[in-house]
């Protein structure tokens, strides 16, 4: 699998904007911003129970719903994946602790 995979599931959901809610629950997320908020906490608390209780078929099974949700939020906010992996080729020049700190003086 590839960062090719993601863009591919990506633009799949992206199709699915103007199909009746109804009729689709990947549309219903994208058009329901508070409901998507809702199952992006649920699947991230579900993986850091798994994670806790070292569950590695529930982190596997976990993990793909977050990947799946993220990438609703994605299409849902005109966020493309290239976007966010420029963003990581952009931090991968810095060590974590330098990242985070230029992050938290950003942000005062």
């Amino acid at each position: 699998m590839s960062d090719k995979f993601i863009e591919d599931l990506f633009n799949r959901l992206g199709n699915k904007v103007n199909i009746d809610p109804k009729l689709s629950y990947t549309a219903k997320l994208i058009n329901e911003p508070e409901l998507l908020a809702k199952k992006i906490g649920e699947e991230t608390t579900e993986l850091i129970i798994d994670f806790i209780k070292n569950n590695k078929k529930g982190i596997i099974h976990e993990s793909a719903d977050i990947i799946y949700h993220l990438l609703a939020l994605w299409v849902a906010t005109n966020v493309h994946p290239k976007d966010v992996w420029a963003e990581l080729s952009k931090r991968k020049i810095k060590s974590g602790y330098e990242e985070k700190n230029s992050r938290d003086r950003d942000n005062v």
